[in-house]
This record gives C-alpha cells, structure tokens and sequence, in this order.
C-alpha cells in the first residue's frame, strides 16, 4: 500500500486526483502499477487501477490476472470494479472507502455480487487514514 500512496503522489503532482495501484502476482513480485492519468492523457479511462491492470495483463501475457492481487489507494469505482472481476484478480486491497462513487461497498458492492462469474477476496481499509489525508490535502488546494 505505500507504493499505492507513492503512485497517488505522483498522480497529483501531474494535477490528477492521487489514487495509486498496482498488481502483484502470485509470488509476490509487482506486475504492473498506475496511477491516475485521466487529466494528462485526457482519458475517461485513465483510472490507477484499469492503468495498472493493463500494465500487470502485458507482463504476463495475458488478460486474466488469476492470482493476482491488486492494490490501490480508493475504494473501486464500477469500472474498475467490474474491470477487476472480468481480469479474475483473486485479491483486492484497498485504502479509504469512497463514499461518492464506491463499487466495494460504498454505494455498490459489484466486486460481491452473486450473479458475476468471479468474486475476489477484499480487504478494506489498509492505511486509509494515509490514502485520506493524500486526498484531503489535494482537494484543500482546489477549493
């Protein structure tokens, strides 16, 4: 989760919302990290966890992420939601919940849903207070 938070630093320095991720493989080593990047490549795709799931799917040559574990900084949205359940990521662990536009609990729960074909292991809550002052401290500055 720290390097999450690095990687949500980063994105709010090139002016994005600071949400990190990345997905570590089976063994432990990292396949692939992101953050967002909507703004500077003006993508409504651009979130940290579709950028990181792209990178860790061309490492291992493939789409399905089975195994996998994918960490990032926010709850989910449903994109991203729906993107790691479709990947078949085994493990997601994430930071602050997201009260606005959470898919993992929040106001959704799409990652839990009985009717999809796969349901990943979640832990909530990894250095949430970290993952909120990043974000806290990024708004504070556009407000």
């Amino acid at each position: 989760m720290r390097r999450a938070l690095e990687l949500g630093a980063q994105a709010a320095s090139a002016g994005d919302v600071p949400v990190g991720a990345l997905v570590i493989g089976p063994t432990g080593d990292v396949l692939g990290e992101g953050c967002n990047t909507r703004e500077r490549d003006l993508d409504p795709t651009g979130h940290a966890e579709i950028v990181a799931m792209r990178a860790a799917a061309r490492a291992v040559g493939e789409w399905r992420l089975e195994g996998c574990t994918l960490v990032v900084t926010l709850e989910p949205c449903t994109m991203c939601a729906g993107a790691l359940v479709a990947a078949r990521v085994e493990r997601l662990v994430f930071g602050a919940f997201d009260d606005k536009a959470g898919a993992v609990g929040s106001l959704w729960d799409v990652v839990r849903d009985r009717r999809l074909n796969h349901r990943p292991e979640v832990h909530a809550g990894v250095l949430a207070a970290d993952s909120i002052a990043l974000l806290r401290d990024f708004f504070a500055t556009r407000r």
